[in-house]
């Protein structure tokens, strides 16, 4: 993980409330502070179901979720997302976090 993720009490209750997986991966990056950065793989687990990474990338390739910090989510190598690097990388560096090559570092 590039940057520690700020995980609160609150934020703990409101993914266990969540019902779907959709809704648990939702309530996890929904919580994400600014200059967070997670992987995939992390916002999986913590909506408990380790080892659907590539489900993550697969709500937040459908999700329409105004406000949505989707920027703070990258690959287990720090890779940004594919498609996306331009944007990933100028939203994150704005929060403080350092991008080079299209991967955070360190991660």
């Amino acid at each position: 993980m590039a940057q520690k993720k700020r995980q609160s009490a609150a934020v703990t209750a409101a993914v266990a409330a969540a019902g779907t997986f959709e809704d648990r991966v939702l309530a996890v990056i929904s919580a994400l502070a600014p200059g967070d950065v997670v992987t995939y793989g992390e916002v999986a687990r913590e909506a408990g179901s380790p080892g659907a990474a590539r489900a993550v990338g697969t709500v937040l390739a459908k999700a329409d979720v105004p406000g949505l910090p989707w920027w703070r989510v990258v690959q287990a190598s720090g890779r940004l997302a594919r498609g996306h690097e331009v944007e990933q990388a100028k939203r994150l560096r704005a929060e403080g976090v350092v991008v080079t090559d299209a991967r955070v570092r360190p991660l």
